[in-house]
């Protein structure tokens, strides 16, 4: 085993412990020794965990400590950044904030001299050409999909027809100029793509989908040929 991997392992048996564990529990569980042990817990408090406790006593991780750099590789922490950067200026109102919170928070962990802070040397995401379509149900339709719950709509399609529609939302893709909601369409029965922004009406419906959330996502991928790796949950 790594060292690398042995501290990742070092912290996720931290977290399975809410009250102090002691060192030679901790070696027995990694099968390196105590001294090792020791030197591993020091390794991660200066990488920023807060670790807190002494020999004889028993050691516990304190939940504030969510993100060490050492988590991710250079590569991998590029490419979470672009990504955030992406969603702050392509995503909208509903993730800009939380887009920016996430690029704050990563670059906080990382030391100076990191070579992902300067990320934007190389590479540089453009503003958006046009302002995103946006939705204002769009916290509203986040839940339903959670819950797996039916909505009532009206809807105004790209020929200005209006119609009511009663739907089983399960989840929104990200365009860049616009946001558009797959679900299983009851009236059409069958898997229909609306656009948030023509959405003129959303009124959750207290029925539940009869069928479970992820049958139906891998349903619409096999209509629409797209494999497992391209789509996420």
């Amino acid at each position: 085993m790594s060292r690398s991997q042995r501290l990742l392992d070092l912290l996720q048996l931290f977290r399975c412990h809410k009250y102090p564990v002691s060192a030679e529990h901790l070696a027995d569980k990694l099968n390196v020794s105590i001294r090792t042990i020791y030197r591993d817990i020091a390794t991660l408090q200066a990488q920023g965990a807060d670790i807190q406790g002494e020999a004889g006593v028993g050691y516990l991780l304190k939940p504030t400590f969510t993100l060490p750099p050492l988590m991710f590789s250079t590569s991998e922490l590029e490419a979470l950044l672009l990504g955030a950067s992406w969603i702050a200026k392509q995503g909208g109102d509903e993730f800009e904030e939380s887009a920016r919170n996430a690029i704050a928070k990563i670059s906080a962990v990382l030391p100076p001299d990191h070579k992902a802070k300067f990320i934007e040397d190389v590479f540089r995401v453009a503003p958006a050409q046009e302002e995103v379509a946006k939705s204002g149900q769009l916290s509203e339709i986040r839940h339903a999909i959670k819950q797996q719950q039916k909505a009532k709509i009206h809807y105004l399609d790209l020929k200005d027809n209006r119609s009511e529609r009663v739907i089983w939302p399960l989840l929104v893709g990200l365009f860049q100029h616009h946001q558009v909601l797959v679900s299983w369409c009851e009236n059409k029965n069958a898997f229909r793509h609306f656009r948030l922004d023509r959405i003129e009406q959303w009124l959750c419906d207290e029925g539940s989908y009869s069928v479970d959330r992820r049958v139906l996502i891998k349903q619409w991928q096999q209509e629409q040929g797209i494999r497992d790796k391209d789509i996420r949950y």
